[in-house]
């Protein structure tokens, strides 16, 4: 799912394109895109764009005429700017902004439809839609820690609640935790007061970081390529790969559809964390060291 950076470097992409452009026309070819009814999705035609922002993971369009249109690309939904007029053909490709100068062409890969548009009449009624999280990058560490003490929460838990913080998922909250040199299993109710420093620096740092790297990528080049797998990424996506800082191979947790990646001697102190389908499968033979790891890859 792209996240703050990501969202951030669509922005800049999109800022010079279509600001002050009035949308020439709406098509769209998924039915299960547009979430609402009212106002009419057709009454954003020929309205200038006024303005971009960010909800969350969500990215903004406001309208000449007061309304906000929202679009959540979930998972796997992608934008990709394409001369005017370009054609809707292919089950991925939902829908089509056209300005004078090009088309926005919204894809969706697979075959779940998760990405969505909701059409409000106005900033206030848009906002209903904000899950609540708070913005890192203008936060203090006081207030930073108020949100992920609310509830007792692991830390990858509490990163990537968008009830408690804004625009942080799966990928840039590993690299975050790394950053910091924490468990994503460590309940925020037992963190010090030098790793509450050290989370806080190490999440405003990460994301400073990508969003800089991203925009100067943005300002070459439309984003076309969004992905939570980078190849500067310390740990996230690098299963098995040598940590950046200490060359021990990266960890994983794997849930449902997603993972964890860490590295065992940098953030768990050597422990290897159980992976729940393997730890069943494997029961109190699972290696709880990275030396009972490598024991057992020998066997």
């Amino acid at each position: 799912m792209p996240e703050l950076p990501d969202i951030t470097a669509y922005l800049s992409a999109l800022t010079p394109r279509i600001v002050g452009q009035p949308l020439t026309q709406l098509r769209i070819a998924s039915p299960f895109l547009l979430r609402t009814v009212q106002p009419r999705i057709e009454d954003t035609e020929n309205h200038t764009i006024r303005a971009l922002h960010r909800i969350g993971k969500r990215i903004v369009f406001e309208f000449d005429n007061g309304f906000w249109l929202v679009l959540h690309l979930m998972i796997a939904g992608r934008l990709h700017w394409r001369p005017l007029g370009a054609k809707l053909g292919g089950r991925n490709n939902l829908a089509a902004f056209d300005f004078p100068n090009g088309s926005l062409i919204l894809t969706e890969a697979g075959s779940k439809r998760r990405a969505s548009l909701h059409l409000f009449a106005n900033e206030a009624a848009a906002k209903e839609i904000d899950p609540g999280g708070i913005e890192v990058l203008t936060t203090n560490l006081e207030a930073f820690r108020a949100a992920l003490t609310a509830e007792n929460r692991t830390l990858k838990r509490a990163l990537t609640d968008p009830r408690i913080l804004s625009g942080i998922g799966n990928a840039y909250s590993d690299e975050i935790l790394h950053a910091a040199q924490l468990s994503p299993i460590l309940q925020t109710h037992k963190l010090t007061e030098e790793q509450w420093q050290r989370l806080h620096t190490a999440t405003r740092d990460t994301l400073n970081l990508w969003i800089t790297r991203l925009n100067a990528e943005a300002a070459e080049a439309f984003p076309e390529k969004v992905t939570a797998f980078r190849k500067d990424m310390a740990v996230h996506g690098r299963y098995l790969q040598p940590c950046p800082v200490c060359s021990q191979p990266i960890q994983r947790i794997r849930y449902a559809d997603n993972e964890t990646n860490y590295c065992a001697q940098c953030q768990t102190g050597g422990k290897v964390l159980a992976d729940r389908s393997l730890s069943r499968l494997l029961g109190k033979d699972w290696p709880r060291t990275l030396d009972e790891l490598e024991a057992l890859k020998k066997r």
